[in-house]
């Protein structure tokens, strides 16, 4: 049989595939740079001890639910600044920046007082060993403090992201863990004259990276040339109520969607968190490895989120489902290679964090269950990306309720309680809930844009769904 050649794509894939990577690629670099930070202090944190790498995954846990809260409801400003600049109106731009960084002010207060306050009552009331809670609280007090700037530079990387100009996030990105790196060993570890922190140390080094970031950011955006022509003379300083409503509006469901996902492994952790040092060890390496490799479908989904939502801003109906479906390519790809390594490298990886061969032995089988839900959770980010586009961030929240929820800790629960599976069976659930919300979000989008004009042009119907 003569070979016959896979037919090539039509150039309008190509190129949307080529402005989708040029996107993605740096925002996927400043979300592993941001990985990068946690993995440098799960990194020294495990060379002071079982106990000190235990202390910082349970409070690293719970700090995780406050920066999903806070990058979820500020996930609404690319989405915003993207159908701005789609629609020629950047001149109102700026405006709605100044009222992103308000918000930001409010929700970075309010979620650090939620971490340094709340947080160690989680922990005790989850039944956390007493020992861990201890000095896991001592963690959450320090890094709440940087709960304020972590939503500053959030809002900034939207702006920035949102216009397609998405360079300067991985630039102030990768400065994150580079100055973590020497500051944290030298606080953790007392060196340069300072006393040995430990677990505290770790906090303090991370809000202190975090400010640096976040001031270095808007002063780029504010002076940088690039950013010029969005209405910085016109007047609005004071908050805009409207303005923030309608942020607030977007970016509550997504906050909310980010949340359910993350509080899915949070709860997994605190489950696990019961059964010791030693089980919480091995559950922290692996989940540590997995998220590293969840930030390359997120940024891919973030640029995804852009991409359509500026075909929407331009009334594009066949450039939204474009970007969309190259998107959905892209992340099924990734997540075949990332998967693949799990599944056939997982011993080499967690011997990277530990010499424990109990520990290794534990986190590898982990590792392999994840490798086998990396699909799942490419293509489910993905669709929550191009849904976002739309503005339409209700609904899908309530679908990522019930499959996280309603399937994936069910699940999970009897297979690791009722049926004795332990770890491994919480993980088994990850892999339910992730799955069922790839599938009812896909559905979802492809719902939404089935009645839009084949040769582009809008439906009656509300492109956000509604």
């Amino acid at each position: 049989m003569p070979f016959i050649p896979f037919p090539p794509f039509p150039p309008s894939i190509r190129l949307e595939a080529r402005l989708l990577l040029r996107l993605a690629v740096p925002i996927i670099a400043a979300q592993l740079s941001a990985t990068g930070m946690s993995l440098i202090d799960v990194l020294l944190a495990g060379h002071l001890g079982v106990h000190v790498l235990a202390s910082v995954a349970m409070g690293a846990s719970i700090w995780s639910l406050a920066l999903a809260t806070i990058q979820g409801v500020l996930l609404s400003v690319p989405t915003a600044v993207a159908q701005l600049n789609g629609a020629g109106q950047r001149r109102e731009i700026w405006v709605l920046f100044r009222q992103a960084l308000w918000l930001a002010a409010g929700i970075g207060v309010g979620m650090g007082l939620v971490v340094a306050i709340g947080g160690p009552y989680m922990l005790a009331t989850m039944g956390v060993a007493p020992e861990l809670v201890e000095d896991g609280s001592r963690f959450l007090r320090a890094i709440a403090l940087g709960a304020p700037a972590l939503a500053v530079l959030l809002s900034c990387r939207g702006l920035s992201e949102g216009l397609s100009i998405a360079r300067p996030s991985f630039w102030f990105g990768l400065l994150g863990p580079l100055l973590l790196a020497p500051v944290a060993w030298s606080l953790m570890y007392g060196r340069f004259g300072f006393p040995a922190l430990g677990v505290l140390g770790s906090g303090i080094a991370t809000a202190l990276v975090l400010w640096i970031q976040a001031l270095g950011f808007l002063c780029y955006v504010a002076f940088h040339p690039r950013y010029r022509g969005l209405g910085q003379e016109r007047p609005g300083y004071a908050p805009s109520w409207p303005r923030i409503a309608e942020l607030l509006r977007v970016g509550i469901p997504m906050g909310m969607t980010l949340l359910m996902e993350v509080g899915l492994f949070i709860a997994t952790a605190l489950v696990i968190g019961r059964l010791g040092d030693r089980a919480v060890a091995m559950h922290q390496i692996a989940m540590n490895v997995i998220t590293i490799a969840f930030m390359v479908p997120l940024g891919l989904s973030m640029a995804i989120t852009v991409r359509v939502a500026d075909a929407r801003g331009r009334r594009d109906a066949a450039g939204v489902r474009r970007a969309a479906c190259v998107g959905m390519g892209l992340a099924l790809g990734l997540q075949l290679v990332s998967g693949s390594v799990m599944l056939l490298l997982p011993g080499a990886i967690v011997s990277l964090y530990t010499d424990s061969t109990a520990i290794v032995a534990g986190a590898t089988l982990l590792l392999q269950l994840a490798g086998l839900f990396q699909i799942s959770d490419g293509l489910q980010v993905a669709g929550n990306g191009a849904l976002r586009g739309l503005k339409d961030t209700r609904i899908p929240m309530f679908l990522t309720l019930f499959a996280y929820w309603g399937v994936g800790m069910p699940v999970g629960i009897w297979l690791s309680i009722h049926r004795g599976d332990g770890a491994p069976g919480m993980w088994i659930g990850l892999l339910a809930g992730l799955s069922t919300a790839a599938i009812l979000l896909w559905t979802r989008f492809f719902r939404l844009t089935r009645g839009w004009d084949a040769s582009g042009a809008f439906a009656a119907r509300p492109l956000s769904g509604k």
